[in-house]
């Protein structure tokens, strides 16, 4: 039987009102607090939106992997914020969370690197071998934390290839020409 509010207002023993049994009742306050309702964390028009709610408005960034969280998802773990999936992936692993808020793009600077020098065309001369050395050294290296594929390393070891390729052709023709005389 339930005991009456009157009963759960103290922290002494009250007795029921069926049988009469003595029961000691200590209640948390919140029990008897008001309810009130909570403040609106809808996610406006152009305002970041949680990884997993997607109706909350986020009030952080895991520093791990670069999701937005909300203010229910977000986890302080030694003054780093991250998501419940990096918790969880790291979950029985005494480590503190390496945070990683910028990575250097090498699949931009590789792919950059032979473009620019095309203004300049006899600097393509020593920016193609140096676009084939990045694309090929940094290729397992981690990528954006928004691009997940390779095609720019691909695409600059192709043009690097082909301006090298163009440097040949130009030497050979030089020797056969200087050949000629």
């Amino acid at each position: 039987m339930p005991l009456p509010r009157w009963g759960l207002d103290t922290n002494i023993e009250t007795a029921c009102p069926t049988c009469g049994s003595e029961n000691m009742v200590c209640a948390f306050p919140a029990m008897f607090a008001e309810r009130v309702a909570a403040a609106p964390e809808a996610a406006l028009t152009g305002e970041a939106a949680c990884y997993d709610h997607p109706g909350k408005r986020a009030v952080a960034a895991c520093q791990q992997c670069g999701r937005f969280v909300c203010r229910l998802c977000s986890v302080e773990l030694g003054g780093v914020i991250c998501c419940p999936s990096c918790v969880a992936a790291g979950a029985g692993q005494a480590r503190a969370a390496n945070a990683d808020a910028q990575r250097t793009l090498y699949d931009s600077i590789a792919l950059t690197l032979p473009l620019i020098s095309l203004i300049m065309w006899p600097l393509t001369i020593a920016t193609a071998p140096a676009a084939v050395v990045i694309s090929i050294s940094k290729w397992k290296q981690p990528l954006s934390l928004v691009r997940p594929n390779r095609w720019r390393f691909v695409a600059a070891i192709a043009i690097s290839l082909a301006m090298l390729t163009g440097w040949v052709l130009v030497i050979v023709a030089i020797v056969i020409a200087l050949r000629r005389r």
